[in-house]
C-alpha cells in the first residue's frame, strides 16, 4: 500500500473512534488513519497496542449509547471533534447516533440499525422489490418448522442481529431444525436486543457468495473491493478465506452495481462505509448490508490489490472530507484462516517454517499462544483459528497456490496431559 503523506500535527482533524476490534485484524486501519488524523479512542479496555496511533483515549465501563455519548461530550468540551467512526458491528449504531447529535457526517442512526437488524433490512428491501431470498421471522422452533415448510428445504437459519456468521446454519430437513434453531436463537453479540422473535428462516440460494466494500457519500455508492468468500465446515458457514482482485468484473457490471445502489437507497444509508454480501444466482441477490468496514482483513486485501487505503477513505467520509481513492496497482490478494485438526487442542507452540514460505506470502500471523485450547468448527466457530496467511500476486491462482504452501508450512505442537512446561 502506498504510504500516505503525513499531515503536520496541528493540521490533523480529531477523529473519535469507538472500539477497535482485535489487534491482528484491525491494526492496519489505525496505522493508516493516524498519519492524517488524530485519533481519540473510546473503549472498554485500556489501550495497549493502539497507543502509538492515539492522540488520547477514554476508558468507559460499557459502550452503551449514554455512556459513550458522555465520554465524547467530554472530548468535545475540550476541542472540536471532526468525525466519529466505528467498524465494530456492536458499536456502529452508537457511533452514528453520536455523530448525528454533534451535527457531524453520518448515516442516520435508524438506517444504521436497519442494517444491524436483518429483519428490518429484509422488510425494507422487500418494500423496494429488490432481489433477495424469501424469508420469515420466527420466535420458536415450531414457527421455524412452519416457515421452512412454506419456503422449502434447504433453508438458512440465522440470528436476527448477530455478526460474523455466528449462529448461521444450513438446515436440510425438519429433523435438523430443532437443533439449529436453538443454535441461532442462543447466538448473541454485545448490544443485541432480546427479541421475542429473534431468528430468521431464509431461502437457501445456491451459488457463489461475494462481499462488496463500498464508500457512500451523499447517498451515492462507490464499490471499491469485491471479496470472493470461501466457506467450510458445513452445515455452518465458517469463513475460511477471501480473494480480492482489483479488476473484478463485478465492479464493471451495470446490473450488479444498480442492485448495490438500490439496496443502499432502500436502507437509507447515505454516508460512510458498508460491507454488503450478495449471492450470485442468475441475478445477484442481497444477503445483508453491514454499516462498517469488512472484517477478516477484506479491506486490507483490497488495499494490497489496488493501493486504495480503506482506513483513510473511511476516516475522510466520517470527517466530511472528500476521500482520496488512488489506485496504483492491479493485483489479486487473498487470505486463508487455519485451524487445529481436532477439538480441545492444547497449544504448546505454533509457528511457520519461514524458509518454506513462497515470495507471494505477505503475512503469516499466529493468533494463539502457549496454553491456549482451541477446537476447529463447529466447537471453534469464530474462535478456532490458530493462524492466518495473506498472499498477493498477479492472479488468484498464484495466490491460492502460495496459500497452499503456507498452510503446509504451519507447525502446531500440542501440549499433552501430564507434560510439565
Amino acid at each position: 500500500m502506498q504510504q500516505p503523506r503525513p499531515r503536520a500535527t496541528e493540521e490533523r482533524p480529531l477523529l473519535v473512534l469507538v472500539s477497535t476490534g482485535p489487534h491482528k485484524y484491525r491494526e492496519y486501519l489505525l496505522a493508516a488513519i493516524s498519519t492524517r488524523y488524530r485519533i481519540h479512542l473510546v473503549n472498554t479496555s485500556e489501550p495497549s497496542w493502539e497507543l502509538p496511533y492515539l492522540a488520547g483515549s477514554t476508558l468507559v465501563p460499557s459502550t452503551e449509547l449514554a455512556v459513550v455519548s458522555e465520554a465524547v461530550a467530554a472530548v468535545v468540551a475540550r476541542e472540536p471533534v471532526h468525525g466519529v467512526l466505528s467498524w465494530d458491528e456492536a458499536r456502529v449504531h452508537q457511533a452514528a447516533a453520536i455523530a448525528a447529535g454533534l451535527g457531524l457526517p453520518t448515516t442516520p442512526a435508524d438506517a444504521v440499525w436497519r442494517c444491524r437488524d436483518k429483519h428490518q433490512s429484509r422488510t425494507a428491501l422487500a418494500a423496494a422489490h429488490l432481489p433477495q431470498p424469501s424469508f420469515a421471522l420466527v420466535g420458536t422452533a415450531a414457527e421455524a418448522l412452519a416457515a421452512a415448510e412454506r419456503i422449502g428445504y434447504p433453508v438458512v437459519v440465522k440470528p436476527r442481529a448477530a455478526a460474523a456468521s455466528y449462529g448461521v446454519s444450513l438446515v436440510r430437513s425438519p429433523e435438523q431444525m430443532t437443533e439449529f434453531f436453538g443454535f441461532a436463537d442462543r447466538a448473541t453479540v454485545p448490544h443485541m436486543p432480546d427479541y421475542d422473535q429473534g431468528v430468521l428462516v431464509e431461502e437457501y440460494l445456491d451459488g457463489p457468495e461475494v462481499s462488496v466494500d463500498s464508500v457512500v457519500v451523499g447517498g451515492t455508492v462507490r464499490p471499491l473491493f469485491v471479496g470472493h468468500k470461501r466457506t467450510g465446515y458445513p452445515p455452518y458457514f465458517e469463513e475460511t478465506g477471501h480473494v480480492v482482485a482489483h479488476r473484478d468484473p463485478l465492479l464493471a457490471d451495470p446490473g450488479f452495481l444498480q442492485v448495490l445502489q438500490d439496496t443502499h437507497t432502500a436502507l437509507g444509508f447515505t454516508d460512510g462505509w458498508t460491507h454488503a454480501e450478495l449471492k450470485l444466482t442468475p441475478e445477484p441477490k442481497v444477503i445483508e448490508v453491514n454499516a462498517r468496514l469488512g472484517g477478516d482483513l477484506i479491506p486490507y486485501l483490497g488495499s494490497l490489490a489496488s493501493g486504495i487505503d480503506p482506513g483513510l477513505v473511511a476516516a475522510a467520509v466520517a470527517c466530511g472530507e472528500e476521500p482520496e481513492i488512488t489506485v496504483d496497482r492491479d493485483l489479486v490478494a487473498a487470505v486463508r484462516f487455519l485451524h487445529a485438526d481436532h477439538d480441545d487442542t492444547v497449544i504448546d507452540s505454533v509457528d511457520f517454517d519461514a524458509a518454506a514460505l513462497p515470495p507471494e506470502i505477505d503475512r503469516a500471523v499466529v493468533l494463539v499462544g502457549p496454553g491456549d485450547t482451541v477446537s476447529p468448527p463447529p466447537r471453534g466457530l469464530l474462535t478456532g483459528r490458530v493462524a492466518y496467511v495473506t498472499a498477493v500476486a498477479p492472479t488468484a491462482e498464484r495466490c491460492e497456490a502460495a496459500l497452499d504452501v503456507a498452510a503446509a508450512a504451519l507447525r502446531i505442537v500440542e501440549r499433552h496431559p501430564g507434560e510439565d512446561r
